[in-house]
């Protein structure tokens, strides 16, 4: 049974209303004023409140502004009781947040109407905030699923860190690390364009099929060769439109050698040695298009010597596209310095990383996921 509030400081229009539509079969409470009605609202959460415009000490339009701010009463549909008929004081009402006007004199068949319409919107509304409930769980689900694929940290013969945080959304960001063999260490890092399961699925997607090696006659020593198999793979034509960058890179740890080819993606910073004074720093990318965007796309190898005393950082966009209040992007640039100012070799420095970007980002939710890398060579 639908439960509706009567507020009004009219003992007759008061009883009136509340006989009325009891008559109707509806649950009716009322109260006689506004500080009142306003205290009964939040305890009983009705599908609607009648309430009167003009009430001593707290008017109709001020109950209206605090019950449309109460959270737990957004559902809740809000008819103005009043004699009041200009346009600008129904403006004036609406900008408060009512939902619909009662006129008075009251007529019994349009009051009637006016209720029965708004309690067909309470429940509508009732209804889609269950189905968001349960689409978010449904998201939070399906993020937690993507975070338990990603791999442990590493810690011997090289470190390997990780931060990554979901955006509000979804997002389409992944990576991995693993050991082709006892000396080889893959690792890469992958943002699908877009947000939601449609830019979830392919990360998935990717990260299994590397996982696994479940691509037949692929090199996985040769990161163009991965580049160009998944770009033949994932064609966006066939996988709803949605391309991915990604960097891809391959360690040797006897040889100290590093190679990587990148489709799309930021570079890799490669800094070197323990005196950010002294550091040598270096970007590592190389020419190609987005995975799945160009069935001809090429891509081509870079090699690169691993110094002593080196940490590489491979990260997506989101980490660094972070929108500021004057209307600008804080960029890749001052990210890379927020690299080198906070570089350095104990575990868990990715933290103070993490942080710079929060407060650059004024500790609102990230627009875009933030996934960060950091691997160390001693």
């Amino acid at each position: 049974m639908f439960k509706i509030l009567v507020i009004d400081d009219d003992t007759v229009i008061r009883e009136l209303l509340k006989r009325t539509l009891k008559k109707q079969g509806y649950d009716v409470a009322v109260a006689s004023n506004g500080e009142e009605g306003i205290q009964k609202a939040k305890e009983l959460r009705p599908a609607l409140m009648i309430c009167d415009w003009i009430m001593p000490r707290l008017t109709g339009i001020e109950v209206c502004r605090q019950v449309k701010a109460t959270p737990e009463l957004s559902t809740t549909q809000f008819f103005l009781l009043t004699s009041l008929t200009a346009v600008g004081d129904r403006v004036k009402g609406l900008d408060a947040g009512a939902d619909d006007f009662i006129s008075k004199p009251i007529e019994m068949n349009e009051l009637y109407a006016r209720v029965r319409a708004g309690l067909r919107l309470h429940q509508l509304s009732r209804d889609l905030q269950t189905q968001k409930q349960l689409l978010e769980t449904e998201l939070s689900e399906a993020a937690e699923y993507v975070r338990s694929l990603l791999p442990e940290p590493l810690e011997d013969p090289v470190r390997v860190e990780a931060k990554f945080i979901p955006s509000r959304q979804l997002g389409g960001d992944c990576f991995d690390y693993f050991w082709l063999d006892s000396d080889s260490l893959s690792m890469y890092l992958l943002d699908t364009s877009g947000h939601g399961l449609r830019a979830a699925l392919p990360s998935v997607s990717v990260l299994n099929l590397l996982r696994s090696r479940a691509i037949p006659n692929i090199n996985y020593y040769q990161p163009s060769d991965v580049l160009r198999s998944l770009n033949t793979t994932f064609q966006m034509t066939y996988q709803n439109d949605k391309y991915f960058t990604i960097w891809y890179g391959v360690y040797n740890r006897i040889s100290r050698q590093l190679i990587y080819a990148s489709a799309g993606h930021p570079p890799a910073i490669l800094l070197s040695g323990r005196h950010n004074n002294k550091l040598k720093i270096q970007r590592l990318k190389t020419p190609g298009m987005p995975v799945g965007m160009f069935l001809e796309a090429e891509y081509t190898d870079a090699h690169c010597h691993i110094e002593n005393n080196s940490n590489l950082y491979i990260f997506s966009d989101g980490v660094y596209e972070i929108h500021q209040p004057d209307g600008s992007i804080w960029g890749l640039d001052s990210f890379i310095q927020a690299l080198i100012r906070y570089n350095d070799f104990q575990p868990g420095s990715l933290t103070s990383i993490l942080d710079r970007v929060k407060s650059m980002n004024l500790n609102q939710p990230f627009d875009d996921d933030f996934s960060l890398l950091k691997i160390s060579f001693f």
